[in-house]
């Protein structure tokens, strides 16, 4: 999992880097466990842009993952480490023994061979999903779910881990990536381990068609714009809305920075122990 740094032969290449790949095992994918994944380009059902900077890039397959890590109780074989383009982290692919086939998000140390299981009963070991109840405290998951059978919502990103904090009564209280504490019901599913491929927020992508290929296209900056187009645009020189000081916002005036958008009335709210910041 570490970066690659290439020569700067080209002023394309002078900032530019790239994975490794090491710990991938198998380039071909699961035929069996892909599906379309069909573009929008950022527009809704109507043909309008709901979010902008959004088209084209490199087609993609879907690997279908196994969220809810439903097949308890049956040790499956981890077969590969692959690479998944829909995602930061790598995915493992695992065999079970009636030959069933699904994919995981593989945690950091998830070697080919091991033995992976899905219950009550599994061992502390990374890749083994439990109930949160028979987690010790203090230790490092990913993949958590938020509503118990669901499938696993939070900590699924390259790097990213939750830790078990505490449990009181019917809920675990958890240090999620962002900073925030929150409490979770105790019988969530969790993956013990921390999600591989955490040399990704490192990656420089060193030049403007690297972001084309990953289907994101160029924004220009607000205070570029003229008046008529954007809040912050127009002035001589660089300024906020043509000299006097305006605080960041979006084109339709939504302030950029500070800006609280969470509901008030949030059900949720009540979950939370600690806001992130």
């Amino acid at each position: 999992m570490a970066l690659r740094k290439l020569k700067p032969r080209t002023a394309a290449t002078r900032f530019y880097s790239i994975s490794t790949f090491e710990e991938v095992t198998k380039t071909v994918p699961e035929k069996s466990l892909l599906q379309p994944n069909k573009k929008s380009g950022g527009r809704n059902n109507l043909g309008r842009i709901t979010s902008r900077h959004r088209g084209g890039g490199h087609k993609r397959m879907y690997r279908v993952i196994d969220f809810k890590r439903d097949k308890r109780g049956v040790p499956a074989m981890v077969t590969a480490i692959e690479y998944d383009p829909n995602r930061s982290a790598r995915i493992a692919l695992l065999q079970f023994p009636d030959g069933e086939r699904r994919y995981i998000i593989a945690p950091d140390g998830l070697k080919v061979g091991t033995s992976v299981t899905a219950g009550s009963d599994a061992e502390i070991q990374v890749g083994n999903a439990l109930p949160l109840k028979n987690i010790p405290a203090s230790t490092f998951v990913n993949t958590v779910e938020m509503i118990p059978g669901k499938g696993g919502q939070i900590g699924r990103s390259a790097g990213n881990s939750l830790q078990l904090m505490a449990k009181e009564g019917d809920y675990a209280t958890l240090k999620l990536p962002s900073g925030e504490v929150r409490k979770l019901p105790l019988d969530c599913y969790a993956t013990i381990g921390i999600v591989s491929n955490g040399d990704h927020e490192n990656i420089s992508v060193g030049k403007a068609g690297r972001s084309r290929w990953l289907g994101i296209r160029p924004q220009t900056r607000g205070m570029a714009m003229n008046p008529v187009d954007h809040p912050m645009g127009g002035g001589e020189g660089r300024s906020k809305s043509g000299g006097g000081y305006q605080h960041p916002e979006s084109p339709w005036g939504q302030y950029a920075k500070g800006l609280k958008t969470r509901k008030k009335k949030n059900q949720s709210s009540k979950y939370i122990v600690k806001r992130r910041k």
